[in-house]
């Protein structure tokens, strides 16, 4: 046993086995540790490239990850009343968006934001769905304008991808009553119509800019650095006197119900500086209910629409006659037999008012001494005092979409077209530029601009008629507004002077039967006169479509209740005795 044990041969394997063994070991030792080196210098190497050779294009894309540019929302300016009372305003309101990559809601969160939005649940994943489909989409709008209240309700849900954003939106106080001077925005707050498009770059402010960082929610974590501050918009002081503009709506709509009318207008002027006090159109509509369609409803009817005036241009035609040297107010004129031909035509009262003067031309509308006085002067008289007055151009407010009307010139004049002008048909106006001309009137020949805007002072203006010629005219239209003629516009203690007017409406295939626009202009006091108030009603199917039965009585409740309003002192207290 003890040579086997020791046997050479044996002894020989077991010294091969050792070397072999010794020999293998450090050679995986060396290959693990060659590994591992390569491993480290990777590491290192990566280090390196993220830390120094990357460092910017990195860090541009972490900041590109949580930090955000994101603006501050500025307030549209406050558009003011003449006397400091709001009349549009801006709100706080929150848009509800979703990242459409990240949203995720089961049914029952579906059910309950759908609910808070106001919003079916089929628009709902409508939008959702539409937007998910779409492969670089990360924002899309859910629902706009809405409270504090309901976005604190959304936010509170948690639900992921969903988030809110700060916004504002227009609120006007006065509703319909004012729509359509002060116009609307959309859901960006741009203005639309009204003044809110006239002086939207005025109104419009400067959206503040911020860098923050945000999670992976998109909540605001910290700010970081402010780049530029808001600017709100600048605020907007108008003419309007909102008291009187509410009065005016109020007795317009009246006058359009009663007497079943289809529109109206109502312009009310400060006679000694030009501004509009009120200017309300009917039907109207609320600027507050969004989404506003645009339809005629929108339209400012005062400003936009034009119609021929009738039997109100006979003012103009009487005082182009006491100009002329030719007539005075005791002028007699033979009307009769209630009806004269001018050329192969026909014109006709309403009936034979046989032998009247000329105040009484305007006192009882004679048609036939209307056309008499322009057919006895130079053709293009009318024509001049009609264009000197503002007839046939805008008025120059300011107002988008305002019309300038219609006052041809002929050349030659045909006898018919002219003596037809004269009692207000072949041409156009709008309300406003009814009401600016009468005030020529109202400032003894003197034609001022006129402004949507509160002026400081009474502007300078251009006279466009004789003084004592405007103060002739004014004592006749004093006459018009007495018992035997346009009585319903009389306002108890004040002398009032004005005219009224009936037109048939004109289609392109000529005048409607059955369809006129009835109207009164006129101004108070007569003795000094402070208020134009000017009242268009088209379309009336009740009992009257006359003048003076329809807009007078409108005329008369409005300017003696805005009268009072601004505390303007009677001068007529013997009709207040009688």
């Amino acid at each position: 046993m003890k040579q086997e044990a020791f046997h050479p041969g044996y002894t020989w394997h077991i010294k091969m086995t050792q070397e072999k063994h010794s020999s293998f070991i450090p050679w995986r030792f060396n290959l693990l540790l060659i590994i591992i080196f390569l491993v480290v210098l990777g590491l290192v190497c990566r280090v390196l490239d993220l830390t120094i050779l990357d460092k910017s294009f990195l860090q541009h894309q972490g900041d590109e990850r949580t930090l955000r540019l994101v603006s501050t929302p500025s307030y549209r300016g406050i558009i003011f009343d003449r006397n400091g009372y709001p009349l549009a305003v801006s709100t706080t309101v929150y848009s509800i968006w979703i990242n459409p990559k990240e949203f995720d809601a089961n049914n029952e969160s579906l059910m309950a934001l759908s609910k808070l939005l106001g919003m079916p649940i089929k628009e709902l994943r409508k939008i959702i769905t539409q937007n998910q489909k779409k492969s670089r989409c990360e924002f899309a709008y859910l629902k706009r304008g809405m409270s504090p209240e309901v976005a604190n309700k959304v936010k509170a849900l948690g639900l992921v991808g969903l988030y809110t954003q700060e916004e504002s939106r227009r609120y006007y106080p006065e509703g319909e009553a004012s729509a359509h001077v002060i116009g609307f925005t959309n859901v960006d707050d741009k203005g639309q119509e009204g003044l809110e498009l006239a002086y939207n770059d005025w109104l419009t402010g400067e959206p503040g800019k911020k860098w923050v960082i945000k999670d992976r929610l998109g909540r605001v974590i910290s700010d970081v650095r402010k780049v530029s501050d808001q600017r709100p918009g600048r605020d907007l002081v108008i003419s309007i006197d909102r008291r009187i503009q509410y009065l005016a709506y109020r007795e317009l709509q009246a006058g359009v119900k009663d007497n079943l009318a289809r529109s109206g207008s109502v312009v009310v002027l400060d006679a000694k500086t030009g501004e509009v006090l009120a200017m309300v159109n009917l039907p109207s509509f609320n600027p507050n209910q969004r989404p506003i369609k645009i339809t005629e409803d929108v339209r400012n009817r005062a400003v936009t629409d034009i119609f021929e005036p009738g039997s109100t241009m006979k003012a103009f035609t009487v005082a182009v006659g006491v100009e002329s040297g030719k007539y005075t107010p005791t002028t007699l004129f033979d009307t009769n037999p209630g009806w004269m031909r001018v050329g192969n035509k026909i014109v006709k009262d309403h009936k034979n008012e046989g032998l009247i003067t000329l105040t009484q031309v305007l006192q009882r509308s004679s048609n036939i001494g209307a056309s008499k006085i322009v057919l006895s002067l130079p053709p293009d008289r009318l024509w001049n005092l009609m264009r000197r007055v503002g007839f046939g151009e805008p008025t120059g407010v300011g107002f988008p979409g305002e019309q300038g009307g219609m006052l041809i010139k002929h050349n030659p004049w045909g006898q018919f077209v002219l003596a037809t002008l004269s009692f207000g048909y072949g041409m156009s106006v709008t309300t406003l530029q009814l009401a600016r001309a009468y005030n020529v009137f109202a400032n003894d020949g003197v034609k001022l601009p006129v402004s949507l805007l509160r002026v400081k002072q009474a502007p300078t203006g251009e006279r466009v008629l004789n003084k004592n010629v405007s103060r002739q005219t004014v004592m006749m239209l004093e006459a018009v507004v007495s018992k035997n003629a346009a009585w319903s516009a009389h306002v108890p203690g004040y002398r009032v002077a004005g005219k009224t007017g009936t037109a048939k409406m004109a289609t392109q295939g000529g005048y409607k039967k059955h369809q006129y626009t009835s109207s009164f202009v006129g101004f108070a006091p007569a003795s000094n006169p402070r208020l134009v108030v000017a009242v268009v009603i088209h379309d009336p199917q009740g009992k009257h479509y006359y003048g003076a039965e329809v807009s007078a009585p409108v005329f008369a409740r409005i300017m003696q209740n805005a009268l009072r309003i601004l505390d303007i002192p009677p001068d007529d207290t013997s009709s207040l005795a009688a």
